[in-house]
């Protein structure tokens, strides 16, 4: 399943699953996250301080004193990837979206050359699957959007994004769970907050290989929600 593994200086390891980005890919690369982070709180992996899950690579970072590269790279391939499970894992969730604070949906109308409703209706129907959080903490990449409404990042980046801010870019989607920069094309907002830093558990609303689908709201409805936070 791997196509390579190699070191990151002394203490990091890349399981690199190649350089495509799909759902397939993607899905093993989360069966390994959660079996990693699963056999280290078991005990049976001692020395593991993270594992970072991105659309086709795993990077794994240890701590030197308590395990060696060459342990944890016999770990990996002896892993047997048709025994682990993913579905156990994934939720499904219903993320409100209100379409009226869309930034963009009127260029979008005219690039696209599709009415507004229609893109709305487009992405409203989609199951988008997670690959990966990052780039600030709680920010989901979703795929895969329909390829209708392939759009390029904007030519010049907003300095400052709404929190809750839902964009799209090619085939992804994404929610900015935080006032930030960006040059996606904003679709509409969302008052559902994807990360609680007073949550030690489970900051994250969102984890790699959860599906999520919009569900439209009215300002009003918005506002509620967002009162209700």
């Amino acid at each position: 399943m791997f196509k390579k593994l190699s070191n990151i200086g002394d203490s990091g390891i890349v399981c690199d699953f190649g350089d495509e980005v799909s759902q397939k890919i993607n899905t093993e690369v989360i069966k390994l996250f959660h079996h990693v982070r699963r056999q280290t709180s078991d005990r049976n992996l001692e020395g593991i301080l993270n594992c970072t899950p991105s659309y086709n690579k795993l990077i794994i970072n240890f701590d030197l004193k308590k395990i060696s590269a060459t342990k944890i790279l016999n770990f990996l391939k002896s892993i047997d990837f048709s025994e682990l499970d993913f579905s156990q894992n994934n939720k499904e969730w219903t993320i409100p979206i209100c379409y009226d604070f869309a930034m963009d949906l009127e260029n979008m109308s005219k690039v696209l050359k599709i009415d507004k409703d229609e893109i709305i209706n487009i992405h409203s129907k989609t199951v988008f699957f997670i690959y990966m959080i990052g780039f600030v903490p709680g920010h989901p990449f979703m795929g895969d959007l329909d390829s209708k409404l392939f759009l390029n990042r904007l030519k010049t980046p907003r300095v400052k994004i709404p929190a809750g801010s839902v964009g799209i870019v090619e085939k992804f989607c994404n929610i900015y769970p935080y006032v930030s920069p960006g040059g996606w094309n904003i679709i509409g907002k969302t008052p559902t907050k994807l990360f609680n830093k007073k949550d030690s558990n489970k900051p994250c609303l969102l984890s790699p290989g959860d599906t999520v689908r919009f569900k439209s709201i009215s300002k009003k409805e918005f506002e509620n929600l967002d009162n209700e936070q």
